[in-house]
């Protein structure tokens, strides 16, 4: 995993090529080592995934943000209409970034 460290928040991208892989093993990972760190999952190196495939971020997804942390997952592989509004996915980066500034603002003002 390639971890880039902005402000605040953590860039997560996978090294390898197996995105269920990658998705198990942050299921994992992000509630030991990053659970008080904001989160964007990278997953622009897959050209295509499923709905279904995200869903597998759900639980951390879920787990993140009920400790009041910002997870967001970015891909431009997927059409935003067909995923569940429990998840965050963007198609860039910047828009990560974006979504998490105004995340933070909103707990900020106890929203």
């Amino acid at each position: 995993m390639i971890i880039k460290k902005e402000e605040t928040y953590h860039i997560l991208k996978d090294e390898k090529n197996d995105f269920s892989d990658f998705a198990s093993y942050l299921n994992k990972k992000i509630p030991q080592k990053f659970s008080t760190i904001n989160i964007v999952v990278d997953l622009l190196k897959y050209d295509s995934i499923s709905p279904e495939e995200l869903l597998q971020f759900l639980p951390v997804s879920n787990m993140h943000r009920a400790n009041k942390k910002s997870f967001v997952l970015v891909t431009n592989s997927v059409s935003l209409d067909a995923i569940p509004d429990e998840l965050v996915v963007v198609p860039t980066i910047l828009e990560a970034g974006d979504i998490i500034e105004m995340e933070e603002i909103e707990r900020e003002l106890g929203f």
